[in-house]
This record gives structure tokens, sequence and C-alpha cells, in this order.
């Protein structure tokens, strides 16, 4: 019905809302029936009075009256929001990915003379220095109020051992002569101990939390343990040597099955025989046979022969090498595409699950036995505090349990998506050669050369060496 003439319409109703955070304001405009449409005065008093001042978007109000938006909500303010600081850094002043690499020479042979794997550093050099962290920029809400900003925050240095903090703590030097240690998220200098002849009876085991230099032979029976660098100029037998850092063989290995590698990051030699060898990033080497090999990222076989004959090769990411296996069909496995160390982990996990759920299995009868003699008035103070012993071990176990099976996930999530690699030969791989990348696996029946072996889907793809 037309209201009648003379009558008064109806003011628009206009409602605005401000979220949590402050940050939005929405606006509602209604127009009851017969009621007149607003103007662009009384949208931006009604927002005067619930106190919204700043962020008001011009174009936004604009269309509103232009279009008609009615019945809707619109955002008609938004705040600007604060500029989160910047944390400080800390400048390293020295290589942190040194590559570990022999020198190849004209002729293929390969001068594991010349790795340079450990940067000397002289007492008072510069090893690290801090860039400050940048302020925070506040930001506005709707109500013109100032939000404040988080400011960045400043590094720390990252000290370890045999190293001073100077300059008001802005800079990390050297505190003694010695080789640089970067592990763990810690700088340490590293004094060496150097043996000038045989590791054997007149020096008996060596364990030493630095760097060793071995200038002669390690003799079948003794072992070398160490925190940084070990280095041995002669031949290894069937001993046993174990680095925090790298192992450096400038001759090689003759392990006669006894012989152990153990190393924290990369294994380089010249040759290895019969031995068991693990490091957590890469091997290289000229020659491996007949040996049982571990590493989390590559194995690489280069020099004159490049070569990985007989054992099994468990490897991370990647293998090279100019020929695997040998036209006698030697029996030679290798896996890659899992990183060994965390595919064991996944077993100590799993191993560890199935005796918590045992040992949380006879706690839980226990308890229910006591809280029986409870009941029947018969819990005796000694049995009294058995229990509550046994409800406190109840409940570590619990926990401990329901950390593990979220490592458990986690870890198989992982081994899902990581489960890839590479394996490229650059001559022959042999028949006798058992190949597994991830889940798929391929027995070599005949001689294939120049190619580049990955995983397709479920199967094992044979492609060229630019794959």
């Amino acid at each position: 019905m037309e209201p009648r003439s003379g009558a008064k319409k109806k003011s628009p109703s206009i409602t605005v809302e401000v979220s949590a955070d402050r940050m939005k304001a929405i606006v509602v405009v209604k127009i009851p029936e017969g009621g007149e449409a607003p103007g662009k005065d009384d949208i931006m008093e009604t927002l005067r009075e619930k106190g919204v001042i700043y962020g008001i978007k011009e174009s936004v109000l604009g269309n509103i009256l232009r279009h008609g938006i009615y019945n809707e909500k619109i955002e008609i303010a938004e705040g600007a929001p604060p500029t989160i600081g910047k944390n400080g850094e800390v400048k390293f002043h020295f290589d942190l990915n040194t590559e570990k690499k022999p020198v190849v020479l004209d002729d293929g042979r390969v001068d594991f003379r010349q790795l340079n794997l450990i940067q000397s550093i002289k007492k008072g050099e510069t090893l690290c220095s801090l860039i400050p962290p940048v302020a925070g920029t506040p930001g506005k809400n709707v109500f013109g109020e100032e939000v404040a900003a988080p400011d960045g925050k400043p590094a720390i240095l990252p000290a370890g051992k045999n190293v001073e903090v100077v300059d008001d703590g802005q800079k990390l030097i050297a505190g003694i002569d010695g080789g640089l240690s970067y592990g763990d998220g810690k700088v340490s200098i590293i004094a060496n101990y150097e043996v000038a002849g045989d590791v054997d009876n007149s020096t008996g085991n060596i364990n030493f939390i630095g760097n060793v230099i071995v200038r002669g032979n390690v003799l079948s029976g003794f072992s070398i343990e160490a925190g940084g660098t070990v280095e041995v100029l002669g031949v290894v037998e069937s001993a046993t040597i174990k680095a925090g850092g790298d192992i450096v063989l400038r001759r090689g290995m003759q392990g006669l099955g006894k012989g152990k590698l153990i190393s924290g990051r990369d294994i380089v030699a010249k040759y290895i025989e019969n031995s068991n060898m693990v490091a957590k990033r890469d091997i290289r080497a000229e020659a491996i046979m007949h040996s049982d090999i571990e590493c989390g990222n590559k194995l690489e076989l280069s020099g004159r022969k490049g070569l990985l004959v007989g054992g099994i090769s468990k490897v991370g990411k990647e293998i090279t090498a100019k020929v695997i296996g040998s036209y006698m069909a030697t029996v030679t496995e290798i896996e890659v595409g899992v990183d060994p160390a965390l595919k064991d982990r996944y077993k100590e996990v799993k191993n560890e699950i199935r005796q918590l759920e045992e040992d949380i299995k006879k706690a839980d009868q226990a308890i229910t036995i006591l809280r029986k003699l409870e009941m029947a008035g018969k819990l005796t103070p000694q049995k009294q505090d058995m229990m509550l012993r046994s409800v406190k071990t109840r409940t570590h176990f619990s926990d401990k349990l329901e950390n593990l099976e979220g490592e458990s996930i986690q870890i198989d999530m992982k081994l899902q998506r990581e489960a890839d690699g590479r394996i490229k030969v650059y001559d022959y791989i042999y028949p006798g050669t058992r190949v597994t990348i991830g889940t798929s696996s391929l027995y070599v029946k005949e001689n294939l050369r120049y190619c580049t072996l990955y995983r397709n889907g479920a199967d094992i793809s044979i492609g060229s060496m630019s794959k």
C-alpha cells in the first residue's frame, strides 16, 4: 500500500559489528517497507557512534549507496595490521658447505692427498658475528588505536668448545689454534691428535675428543674413536674407526670381514675391501669390494675404476659408479631411496611401542589386583605404596607410548614421501645385481650400459644418463 501523502517515511536501520580483534568492521543496512534510503552521513554517523574512525573503505561505502546493497553484511572498515620485526641472524665467516670430494686427475686417477678436509683456524680468528634484529612496525585497529608489533628477537652466537665471545656478545672468535667443527648448531675449535707411526701395540686404542691423524697404518684389532675427523695416511686393516666427523683413508682398507668404519659425516677412501661402513652423509671411493655399506645421502664410486662389486649397499638418495657388479655375475645388492638410519629408527620405535604396550598391560593387571584388595579393606601400607608406584609408572608408560606413536606416524609418512632415489652407471651394470628403489625391485639379467635406474610408479625404469 502506498503511504498517505505527507506521511513521514521510516528511517533506514544501520547496524555495525566489530570483530573480536578490533581489526574489521561490518555494516548492515536495512530499509523498512516504504522507508527511505540512507545517505553517506547516516552511515558515517553510525560508524562514529560505534567508535569506528580508521580504515573506512570509501569505495565500499559508495557502492552501498550507489547500488543499493541492503540486508547484507559488508566489510566497511579494516585496520592496518602490524608488521612483525625481523629476527637477528648469525653471519658465519667460514664456508658451511665444504665439499669433501677428492681431485680427479687428467689420467683418471684420484688424488686422495689433496682433500683439505680440515679447515685450519688460528687463535683469535673471527668465526661468527651477529646481525641485529629489526623492530616491528605498529598497526592500527578500526578504532584508531595502535596495535603493537613484536620486535625481532636477537640471534644467539653458536658457541661450542674452545671459542670466545667478544665485542659485548656480538662476535665469536677461536680460542685456540685447531680444526673447525660445526655440528648440532655449535661452532667449536678441535685440537688434533697425531700418531707419527702405526696404531699398534705401541699406541693402543685411541679415543680422542678432537681430530685424529695417523701417519702410518691402523693394524688389525685396534680401534680409533674421535669426536672430529679421522685421517689415516696408510692402510687400515681389520680395525674399527668411529668418528663424529669425516673418515678419510688416503690409501684404503682391507677389513678381512671384520673392519668397521662409522662416520657422523662422510667417508672418503681410495678403496674398501671386505669391510662394514656406516656414514650419516656420503661415501666416496675409487673401488668398494665385497663390503656392506649404509649412507644417508650419496655413494659415489669415481676415479679410474669406479667399481662397486659384492656386498649390500643401502643408500639414502643416489649411487653413481662406473661399474656395478662383475662379468662373473657376483651377487651385488643395492638399495637406494630410503635413509638407512631412518629405517632403523622406525624399527626401533616399533619395538619400543610393543614393549611399552606389554608393560602397560602388566601395570594394569597389578593395579586391578591392588584395587580389589583396597575395596576389601585388605590394602596394607606397603601395598598402598606399591599401588601409587604402579599408577605413576603406568602414567609414565602411557605418555612415552603416546610420544612414540606420534614419532612412528611421522617417520612412516617421511618414508613414504622420500622412498625415491637414482642409480647412475657410467659403464656397465652386470647380471647378478639386485636393485631396490623404495619398495620396487629389479634383478639385472643382462648387461646394462650408460644408464640411469629410477623408480617409475611400482616399477624400476632404465633411462639414459641424462634422465
